[in-house]
């Protein structure tokens, strides 16, 4: 148990990095205000304005909700040409479940954290091997 808790100590401080980076320090909205501009500029560009694009707030993905006035070949690929945009999971005209960003980004900085620990491993274990080497 005493070797598991400055582990477990570090993953939850990373964790709490991750939330007060999206939450607080503003990333997450950000985020979602660059992918609505995104968005927006590209339904501009197909002549499509009375098209809105929305991301979800609550809680925060990187879905779009898109509503206003389309036939059904313009739902399907204006719904397929804002998925392809960077950033956007997925699109759709019905508000779509999907991951909260939160957790993706605390899925990731876990996965960074347990890398770190493997690389400083991996050079303790170098650092050992080499300690009898006469200089």
């Amino acid at each position: 148990m005493r070797r598991k808790l400055p582990l477990l100590l570090g993953l939850l401080a990373a964790w709490a990095a991750t939330a007060i980076w999206h939450g607080p320090l503003g990333t997450g909205e950000r985020l979602a205000a660059r992918l609505e501009g995104s968005a927006r500029a590209a339904l501009v560009r197909l002549e499509m304005p009375q098209v809105n694009a929305r991301v979800p707030r609550s809680p925060l993905t990187r879905n779009m909700t898109l509503s206003g006035a389309a036939d059904d070949f313009q739902r399907k690929e204006l719904a397929r040409i804002i998925s392809a945009r960077p950033g956007v999971g997925s699109a759709g005209w019905s508000p779509a479940g999907g991951v909260p960003l939160l957790a993706e980004a605390c899925l990731l900085s876990a996965i960074a954290f347990l890398l770190g620990l493997l690389l400083s491993y991996l050079l303790e274990l170098r650092r050992r091997a080499r300690a009898d080497w006469s200089w």
